[in-house]
């Protein structure tokens, strides 16, 4: 896509990348990709706004270069050090040698640290402001969102806020930029979800936190580093972002989660059974096989329902390991205050059920029951297994 243009000489000059299979080298984008959103301000001093993966950084400067001249840029604004967003700065550095690069005490740290750059740079304080001329940069300093070092950059006269990671999302941005321009935005919004869950979730109380600092000053516009620009509803995306925040640290929406895993259906057979249960209480409900089914479409909705039913097999004499995958994505990510149960199979041996119950412990889930069944599940088993999932679900309304 061509550079485009968000408020007079503000520019939009990102990248879409359709290439990655794993952003982050974890969670998959192959289906839709991803944008790296940079800007670019032409004021009596030019500021370039992050930059790009390193991967593209071709593309990125020529995107910037049918704007301006490269060696004429004053200032590159890092709002945050990960390398999706600063891949490209030593080719920045090497064709604008005159920018001052502007961020955080911790990012001009990291600079040093990731690409030995210590020269020409300045480091910024909460609050403070930089002038280009008719416009006028706040920098609001909002660590752990989600790296410490992470900052917004606010341009006072535009009311336009520059968030870098917060209220992002996956999908690259096929059909335009902008929320008022798309006609999924329901997608994005869906994406922003998986997006915040994957990336955002264990920070939840710092997202918290900067959404009231931001709070303090007017948006017209919402320019994330990743997916739509918000411009027609910007705060349709800080009011998605404040409320899956608010489940880091209480009770989530009315649901439940389902997480199975089997090796010759002895669990599978009593998941169903439990989910005969379940359709009796009209509770929304998800149903993910962790084998086949990546954390990363899963933790969505483990993060937004309160109840959380967990069925797998013993598997030698610990917890089938695509579950403990699964468990330790959930706890990494702190998806706490579940109302949480267990069954599942084994042939000789119990000790899933243990592995389940540590997890729980850490997580701080309320677990109403637990149980191993030898083989398939029997009459008694099965009416265990209705107990559990109706404490579940009751709790989960």
């Amino acid at each position: 896509m061509k550079p485009i243009e968000i408020r007079p000489n503000i520019f939009w000059v990102g990248i879409n990348d359709r290439s990655t299979e794993l952003f982050e080298g974890l969670w998959p984008i192959h289906d839709f990709g991803v944008s790296y959103n940079s800007y670019l301000i032409k004021d009596e001093k030019t500021a370039l706004v992050d930059l790009s993966k390193e991967m593209f950084t071709d593309d990125f400067v020529e995107h910037v270069s049918e704007l301006v001249d490269l060696s004429k840029i004053d200032y590159v604004i890092v709002n945050h050090m990960e390398p999706d967003h600063t891949g490209a700065l030593l080719r920045i550095r090497e064709l604008a040698p005159n920018a001052t690069f502007v961020g955080m005490g911790k990012a001009i740290g990291m600079m040093k640290d990731f690409y030995g750059v210590e020269e020409n740079v300045k480091v910024v304080k909460h609050d403070e402001t930089l002038s280009l001329g008719k416009l006028t940069l706040r920098f609001l300093f909002t660590p752990l969102v989600h790296w410490p070092e992470t900052m917004m950059t606010y341009v006072e006269e535009e009311q336009l806020l520059f968030t870098c990671d917060a209220f992002g999302s996956y999908g690259a941005l096929d059909s335009g930029i902008f929320d008022d321009e798309v006609g999924n935005q329901s997608f994005y919004e869906r994406e922003a979800l998986r997006y915040y869950t994957n990336i955002v979730a264990a920070y939840s109380r710092n997202v918290v936190m900067a959404i009231e600092k931001v709070s303090a000053h007017p948006i017209q516009i919402v320019a994330p580093s990743h997916g739509l620009v918000w411009r027609s509803d910007p705060m349709r995306i800080v009011n998605l972002y404040q409320r899956w925040a608010k489940f880091g640290s209480e009770p989530a929406e009315p649901g439940v989660t389902v997480l199975y895993g089997t090796m010759y259906r002895n669990t599978e057979r009593a998941m169903e059974f439990a989910l005969s249960e379940l359709t009796k209480y009209k509770l929304p409900v998800e149903v993910f096989n962790v084998s086949n089914i990546d954390p990363s479409y899963i933790l969505p909705s483990l993060w937004t329902k309160r109840g959380v039913l967990v069925a797998c097999p013993t598997y030698e004499r610990a917890m089938f390991p695509a579950m403990v995958r699964m468990l330790t994505m959930a706890e990494i990510k702190n998806v706490k205050h579940k109302v949480a149960g267990y069954f599942g199979s084994y042939a000789w041996s119990g000790g899933a059920k243990a592995v389940f119950e540590g997890f729980a412990e850490k997580l701080n889930w309320d677990v109403v029951g637990g149980l191993e069944f030898v083989g398939s599940s029997k009459k008694a088993d099965l009416e265990q297994i209705r107990q559990i999932t109706q404490q579940v679900a009751e709790k989960s309304m």
